[in-house]
């Protein structure tokens, strides 16, 4: 497997994954809207994206990170927003692979850390980070749409 960031040239292997993605989350499919909204990401330097690829070159699976700050520790951290490994990869590393990497730019970019959210129902995503040293914060997250 090689993980690759995600650069304009890379934007259409990633897009069936983010798509997918989405749909994960109950959205519908809209190529046409994931292709614009991380064209823009990109082009913006607003996230940073990792694609891990498999022996053959194919797209398995995507990291999405967005930069962030605390306050609380007058230090960046990192968002990590975004994780999906397609079906036909998953439990085959792929996932590992993208939150050791996720942690890998953290440190390079001297980040105090990596911050996260998932669907409380989401157990296989929680058991892999709790696997890979996730800790839950004890704090609640609220959204308001406007």
């Amino acid at each position: 497997m090689k993980l690759v960031r995600v650069g304009l040239e890379e934007l259409e292997q990633v897009v069936p994954l983010f798509d997918a993605y989405r749909q994960f989350y109950g959205q519908a499919s809209d190529l046409v809207g994931a292709r614009t909204f991380l064209r823009a990401r990109i082009a913006r330097e607003e996230s940073v994206i990792f694609l891990a690829r498999d022996e053959d070159g194919r797209a398995r699976g995507f990291v999405q990170l967005y930069p962030t700050f605390s306050s609380v520790t007058l230090a960046s951290r990192w968002i990590l927003n975004d994780l999906y490994v397609g079906p036909a990869a998953r439990r085959s590393g792929v996932g590992t692979a993208l939150l050791e990497r996720a942690r890998e730019h953290a440190v390079e970019t001297g980040a105090k850390g990596l911050t996260l959210a998932t669907a409380e129902d989401n157990l296989t995503a929680q058991a892999l980070y709790e696997s890979r040293g996730w800790k839950r914060d004890g704090f609640f997250h609220y959204v308001r749409a406007v």
